[in-house]
C-alpha cells in the first residue's frame, strides 16, 4: 500500500486519532453547515486510511479529500512526506487513552479485549494493543514537529479552549469562516451534539461490529478519568515508564505535563 498511494494535492487532510477532531473538520469544511454531518456518517466523511473501504475511497474520490488514520509513522504511505498534504495530529494524555481504550475495547464484537482494568493496564503498557504503543507512535509522529504542513492539537486543548483551538485549526488549513460560521462549529462540535447525532455517535455501527449492549462508543467526552482508575501503585509504575519513554522532549510540551 505504501508504494501505490500518492498523495499530492494541496486539499488532501489527514487526521490522526479521534472521532471530535473528525467532527470538527467536517464542520470547518461546510462552514458550520450542520446538513452534511447529519446526513453522512462519520466514516463516509473521514474514511480510515488503513481499512479497504477507506483505501477504495482514497483512489476514486476527487475534490477535498478528508482521512483518517491510526498509523504509526514507519508504516505510513511514503508519499505523503513529499507531498503537500496536511496532516493534524491529535494527542492525548495517554492515561486517558488506556482509561478510554478499557471501554472501546469491550464494545468490539469478536475481538479480545481485557477481562480487567488491570489487564489493560498491563497491556498498554506493554504495547500489546492495536498499532502498537502509544509511547512509540508518539515520539515517532513527533518528529514532524515544525513542518509547516503539520500540526498538534491536544484532546485537553479542545477542552481548555474549543473556540481558539478551532480557529487555530481553521488558520492551519488556510480555510476563512466567519464569525457566525464559526459559532456554528463550536455549537455543533460540542460533545451533546456529536453524542445525539445518529451519524456520529456509531449508533449504527451494525451489532455484528459493535455490541452496543455494553454502552456508548461516546461515553464521556472528559479530561482526567484515569484518576478514577488508576491505582497509586499503577500510577506511580505509570509515571516512572511516561518518563523513560519520553525522555528527550522539551519540558512542558503537553498540557498534562504542566
Amino acid at each position: 500500500m505504501q508504494r501505490i498511494i500518492k498523495l499530492s494535492r494541496e486539499v488532501d487532510l489527514w487526521m490522526k486519532r479521534t472521532n471530535w477532531l473528525r467532527e470538527i473538520i467536517s464542520l470547518i469544511y461546510s462552514k458550520g453547515d450542520p446538513n452534511w454531518i447529519r446526513s453522512v456518517p462519520i466514516w463516509d466523511r473521514s474514511p480510515w486510511l488503513e481499512t479497504k473501504a477507506g483505501y477504495e475511497q482514497l483512489q476514486k474520490k476527487e475534490g477535498a479529500r478528508i482521512y483518517t488514520s491510526h498509523l504509526p509513522i514507519q508504516l505510513f504511505p511514503k508519499s505523503f512526506f513529499d507531498s503537500k498534504a496536511k496532516m493534524i495530529y491529535l494527542l492525548r494524555n495517554p492515561r486517558d487513552v488506556l482509561t478510554s481504550n478499557f471501554y472501546f475495547f469491550r464494545l468490539l464484537s469478536g475481538v479480545k479485549h481485557p477481562q480487567t482494568f488491570d489487564q489493560c493496564f498491563e497491556w498498554f503498557l506493554q504495547g500489546n494493543v492495536p498499532y502498537g504503543s502509544w509511547f512509540d507512535h508518539c515520539q515517532g509522529w513527533l518528529q514532524m514537529r515544525g513542518k509547516e504542513n503539520f500540526l498538534i492539537v491536544t484532546y485537553e486543548e479542545l477542552h481548555q479552549d474549543l473556540r481558539a483551538t478551532v480557529e487555530k485549526i481553521i488558520q492551519f488549513l488556510g480555510k476563512k469562516l466567519s464569525p457566525e460560521e464559526v459559532a456554528s462549529v463550536l455549537k455543533h462540535a460540542s460533545f451533546k451534539a456529536m453524542r445525539d447525532n445518529k451519524m456520529s455517535n456509531f449508533t449504527l455501527v451494525p451489532d455484528t461490529i459493535m455490541d452496543h449492549s455494553q454502552g456508548q462508543l461516546l461515553r464521556k467526552g472528559v479530561t482526567g478519568d484515569w484518576k478514577h482508575h488508576f491505582k497509586v501503585a499503577q500510577s506511580e509504575a505509570f509515571d516512572k515508564i511516561y518518563q523513560e519513554k519520553m525522555a528527550g522532549l522539551p519540558p512542558g510540551l503537553f498540557p498534562w505535563d504542566s
